[in-house]
């Protein structure tokens, strides 16, 4: 079957039979966080529903101002949103229908509660948390308040990969998969530049919240927080829980058994990044084997996969990205895809700044699960628990390296088995006189 068979096939009708919504007034959107994927996502909205962002809030003035501004140029009512420095000033008005959650990571869980609260159904950026008990709290949250909450793990909306999921894996066609293979390769140069005073159109105080207070350094803000573990859980917590929820997602996987991890900061040891440049964690299933690998220097083993996931079976293999996927059977003919890019639909796309446009289709449909979800008030495809769950095990993988130690972990309880040292890593302190969910 070819890709316009498939998607002429019920199977794609199954694919994305929740990707329709009703047609109703425009929903009140707000944005906590307007830096680049905030912009990204937001916009795509704009384009496949009829919605007014009708508040913005950031803590960079500039950034607040710059994202009013292509807002308003893109949405049908040309109006400026509202601008708040302070997610709850805005969250106060209990006015909007969704609230998109696209901070620096540690600030999702204290705001998309928030959000929660004041009775907005919420799309959050991934990883949803920096610990395991934020995420807890955000998945109790959501069902506490009866709330949709998607995450933008939109892997899952991404139609070559929802092919790849349905005509080869979920066919059989793998046959007895015993290993996955995902990871990240790129050679970045550390930056060993000095700290320096935060630029006067950032609240740095109110950016860092909940967050130790360290010298203001430039990679920070904008987009390079990432690589400080206080804001994040490093390239594992990045680009490993998109491949992770993906793995999962194509498996029907809930929470490995056992995590392990090597690795540490071996080769860029003069830079100011504290995140490890080096990684391997491995996730224990019963009969499989789900190994992440990342490099922050030297050459990927395979040029075109060097973001991925390569699924081993006893029957073929397929490697898998956002870009594309390959299928080499043990007999027959391999099969080759392309990411499907809508630039006739969406012209838009082709000169917008920062926005990735092999991934905007995905995350188009990723927004239209999310308005079908709120229509039926059910689960969309990337829920708050399953955003949970990936999120936590990249953690869990975090808590090995630092303990140096398997975790064994007791999904029905959500604790380390037999591990105190690791179960009060589960919750990290908070800087006063911010209170953690947990």
């Amino acid at each position: 079957m070819n890709r316009r068979q498939f998607f002429q096939s019920g199977l794609a009708s199954a694919a994305f039979s929740t990707l329709g919504y009703a047609q109703q007034k425009p929903r009140r959107v707000g944005l906590i966080g307007c830096g680049w994927y905030g912009k990204v996502d937001i916009l795509r909205l704009i384009q496949v529903a009829p919605v007014e962002v009708v508040s913005l809030c950031d803590v960079d003035s500039k950034m607040l101002s710059d994202a009013a501004d292509i807002i308003a140029s893109r949405q049908a009512s040309k109006k400026k949103p509202r601008l708040y420095r302070d997610y709850r000033e805005m969250l106060r008005e209990k006015d909007l229908d969704i609230v998109e959650v696209a901070t620096p990571d540690h600030w999702h869980a204290l705001t998309a509660i928030a959000a929660m609260q004041a009775g907005a159904d919420v799309y959050c950026q991934k990883p949803i948390s920096v610990d395991v008990a934020e995420g807890k709290a955000m998945l109790a949250a959501a069902r506490k308040y009866s709330r949709v909450v998607q995450i933008g793990t939109q892997r899952r909306s991404t139609p070559h990969l929802i092919e790849a999921r349905e005509q080869i894996v979920r066919a059989g066609k793998l046959g007895k998969i015993g290993l996955v293979e995902i990871y990240s390769y790129s050679n970045s140069r550390p930056r060993t530049d000095p700290e320096t005073a935060p630029p006067a159109n950032l609240d740095y105080e109110m950016w860092t919240g909940p967050a130790p207070m360290r010298p203001f350094h430039p990679m920070m803000h904008p987009r390079s927080w990432r690589q400080f573990m206080e804001y994040g859980n490093g390239t594992i917590g990045d680009m490993g829980v998109h491949m992770l929820d993906m793995t999962r997602w194509m498996l029907g996987l809930g929470w490995p058994k056992r995590v392990s991890s090597t690795g540490g900061i071996l080769v860029n040891t003069a830079g100011k990044a504290n995140i490890p440049d080096t990684q391997t964690a491995i996730f224990e299933y019963d009969d499989l084997r789900v190994v992440w690998q990342h490099r922050l220097w030297g050459q990927p083993p395979d040029p075109k996969y060097t973001w991925g996931a390569t699924f081993y079976g006893d029957q073929g293999t397929l490697k898998a990205s956002v870009f594309r996927y390959d299928y080499a059977p043990a007999k027959g003919e391999a099969v080759h895809r392309d990411v499907t890019y809508e630039l006739d639909k969406f012209p838009e796309d082709d000169t917008e700044v920062g926005i990735e446009k092999h991934v905007a289709p995905a995350i188009r449909y990723h927004m239209k699960d999310f308005l079908a979800a709120i229509d039926k008030r059910s689960k969309p495809v990337a829920d708050i628990e399953e955003g949970y769950i990936s999120s936590s095990c990249c953690i869990l993988g975090n808590m090995a390296l630092k303990l140096g130690r398997t975790i064994q972990w007791d999904a029905a309880k959500q604790r380390a088995i037999g591990d105190e040292e690791a179960n009060g890593l589960l919750q990290r302190p908070y800087r006063a006189p911010w209170v953690h969910p947990g």
